[in-house]
């Protein structure tokens, strides 16, 4: 049977948030970053699109890109609140959803919950739905898989609605560059350049051998892509493999200068981690140092941290095992959490 998978993707998120809930901004190169050296573009506008932002630009280059730009602080708490909004009206449609983040997600309508005919139908009315009860606008993709319907959600990009019929699949792939590809990023690209592979149909020239042994198993992955293979299941609400919380410093600083920082974080992470039902047994320590270097130390302890405290003692211990010279300075920290179990499985014997 083939199934029937939905992309939605909604249109420059944050930024579309910004807008709906202040008339002002609407028209405008709107921007939602902090001010500051250190601060990264988390969403731009469409109008801000048309200068060259994007998200993860440095702040000051945007500024220099669109001098007239409104930067707009982030507000994460009413964009998950949105996300939520968004998520009821998937569900309306179907229990299989698996969000990707908080304005993307995949949905398996091979059966639908509202006897819709078609899914392209499903893709109408969701968008339908979004625009008219949440008053923002949602770009979709309709196609046999997730791999597809990824791609098609991008093609019509905003406010658009593409459709990959499985006949037109074969027709559709070949002359596409291998940057539309989920998953190869620029690195990739380049790689793949370097064998003289600038399209789909220049990888489908290519064995799987071939491609194995310049990228590995995702070598593989790469053969079956480029001929619109992708057996993936949309799997609702995956597990979250690790909780983290970072910052970028208004000025380079001396490791010794971090502690405060560590401690806000881990307790940030740990309010965030109480809210999964699993216990985390790592603690990962990440800093990036001045010259963009990124170092990482992790620690599973016997017995998983049970406290606040516990793991701000350990995400400081491991900062003793940076082996770098005190002058070294450093740009970020990050604490984390990873490697969840189920609580019930760690108890110890003498609670059973």
């Amino acid at each position: 049977m083939i199934r029937k998978i939905v992309h939605v993707d909604m249109d420059a998120f944050y930024a579309s948030v910004e807008q709906r809930d202040d008339p002002g901004l609407r028209g405008r190169p709107v921007v939602v970053a902090w001010r500051g050296n250190r601060s990264v573009v988390c969403a731009a506008s469409y109008e801000a699109r048309r200068f060259g932002v994007h998200s993860a630009m440095p702040a000051t280059r945007a500024e220099r890109l669109c001098p007239d730009a409104i930067f707009v602080p982030p507000d994460f708490i009413r964009y998950r609140a949105v996300s939520r909004a968004v998520r009821e009206i998937f569900q309306r449609h179907t229990d299989l959803i698996e969000p990707l983040s908080l304005d993307e997600a995949y949905l398996d309508v091979t059966e639908n919950k509202t006897g819709l005919p078609t899914a392209t139908r499903v893709a109408i009315t969701i968008r339908q739905q979004i625009h008219d009860e949440l008053h923002l606008t949602a770009s979709a993709g309709v196609a046999q898989n997730k791999f597809l319907a990824k791609i098609a959600s991008d093609w019509r990009k905003p406010n658009g609605l593409f459709v990959i019929q499985p006949e037109e699949v074969q027709t559709f792939l070949p002359p596409l560059p291998v940057a539309r590809i989920p998953g190869v990023g620029k690195v990739t690209e380049t790689r793949l350049k370097q064998i003289g592979i600038m399209t789909i149909a220049d990888l489908r020239a290519l064995e799987p051998s071939q491609l194995e042994a310049h990228f590995g198993r995702y070598g593989i992955r790469l053969y079956e892509l480029a001929r619109g293979i992708d057996h993936s299941k949309v799997i609702p609400d995956r597990p979250t493999k690790s909780i983290s919380a970072e910052d970028t410093f208004e000025r380079d600083i001396r490791l010794s200068e971090t502690e405060d920082l560590i401690r806000r974080l881990a307790e940030k992470v740990w309010t965030a981690s109480r809210q999964d039902g699993r216990v985390a047994r790592t603690v990962v320590l990440k800093l990036k140092t001045s010259e963009f270097n990124i170092l990482t130390r992790s620690h599973t302890p016997p017995i998983p941290p049970e406290s606040c405290e516990e793991l701000t003692a350990i995400a400081l211990f491991l900062r003793e095992r940076i082996n770098l010279e005190p002058a070294q300075r450093f740009r970020l920290v990050g604490v984390g959490l990873s490697n969840f179990r189920d609580a019930e499985g760690l108890q110890s014997p003498l609670f059973e």
